[in-house]
């Protein structure tokens, strides 16, 4: 009778041994697998703003894990309330921490920030913008819409004077249709130097190209309290109920943009600065009020001469047309009633927008 082979116990004992080890990697890479990934932890100083376009909250951003935070590997997307509600940046790193740095919006209401970062858990912070209205110079134009960081308020005199200066380079079939006088060309170059300039405005505006220049930051039109309606035409320092009852429009003539937009500078048109405006009031005329923009220099012709450009309204039957005039020119003008001097009482004077104001009286 032939024998089985006999077994090395050696073997059997490895076999078993090895079995155990695969049971416990794999029971190991399950418990791996459905361990949940690191959290994103966030910590707000303080979860409301008020909607003035510059107070601003600190956010901190840390990993569950420790591990540091990077900014290229984070994002921050407003799901509620969108970037018109406030704006936000990163501003330091302190050790594994990244801090976010939130600032108010002009509009009020809640606003929800998804953030989202590589291997990482996402969060979300909600913050409230509450309702802001106030005047500190009582002139009527709420501190809201008041350009008060020094490079938005530069970033609109560019544009303002860049926008009246291209329209004045037109064919007149070409200028856009709204500008009809001197205040309409006004209007025009103010909201749109008030936009967001990208490629959408470009061709809402029917520029042919789009200049390097920044754009004001603190907001854009028409997203504000008053919507498109940014030119005050009533009297009185500014309340809360002139968002409902008439006291901002879309339009406002020469007189309106002078009497309640403008505050008076000087009357000697060397203290102009670009974007500033000069009106007059003629005496026995239908319509006595004119105004012009002083542009300075122009920033597309590189004329080294100091401009003021103005639309002349209608001539006859016609729509009249835009001019462009050196102030030097104009100091000599032909009729004396149009020269910007002192001695003039058809010149009021230099006049500033409101919302350029720099500190308080």
């Amino acid at each position: 009778m032939s024998r089985l082979p006999a077994t090395r116990p050696g073997w059997a004992l490895r076999g078993v041994l090895a079995l155990g080890l695969l049971l416990a990697v794999l029971i190991a890479l399950g418990h791996s697998l459905r361990r949940k990934p690191a959290s994103l932890l966030t910590q707000l100083d303080q979860d409301t703003l008020p909607a003035d376009g510059t107070s601003t909250a600190d956010l901190t951003l840390r990993a569950s894990d420790g591990r540091n935070l990077v900014d290229s590997d984070v994002s921050i997307t407003a799901v509620e309330g969108g970037n018109k509600g406030v704006r936000f940046g990163f501003s330091t790193s302190e050790g594994s921490d990244l801090h976010v740095r939130i600032t108010s919006g002009i509009l009020p209401g809640p606003v929800h920030l998804a953030i989202n970062t590589k291997r990482l858990r996402p969060a979300t912070v909600h913050l409230t913008v509450s309702p802001y209205y106030e005047d500190r110079f009582a002139d009527g134009t709420p501190d809201f819409l008041r350009l008060d960081d020094p490079t938005d308020r530069d970033a609109f005199r560019r544009w303002f004077t860049l926008l009246a200066d291209y329209e004045s380079l037109l064919a007149p079939d070409k200028v856009a249709p709204e500008i009809g006088d001197c205040a309409g060309l006004i209007r025009f170059a103010y909201r749109g130097a008030l936009h967001r300039h990208d490629a959408a405005w470009l061709t809402e505006a029917g520029l042919d190209m789009l200049p390097s220049l920044p754009s004001v930051k603190k907001y854009e039109y028409p997203y504000t309290p008053l919507g498109a309606g940014l030119f005050r035409v009533t009297e009185g320092a500014f309340q809360p109920q002139d968002i409902q009852t008439g006291a901002f429009a879309e339009f406002a003539d020469a007189r309106n943009l002078q009497v309640h937009n403008t505050h008076f500078v000087s009357r000697d048109v060397a203290q102009a600065r670009p974007g500033d405006l000069l009106f007059y009031r003629r005496l026995g005329q239908t319509e006595p009020y004119h105004s012009m923009v002083f542009v300075g220099r122009s920033q597309l012709t590189g004329d080294p001469a100091e401009l003021v450009i103005y639309h002349t309204g209608p001539i006859g039957r016609t729509r009249g047309e835009i001019r462009r005039v050196q102030v030097q020119g104009l100091l000599q003008h032909p009729s004396p009633e149009w020269r910007p001097l002192p001695g003039n009482a058809n010149f009021l004077g230099v006049y500033r927008w409101n919302i350029l104001r720099e500190a308080k009286p």
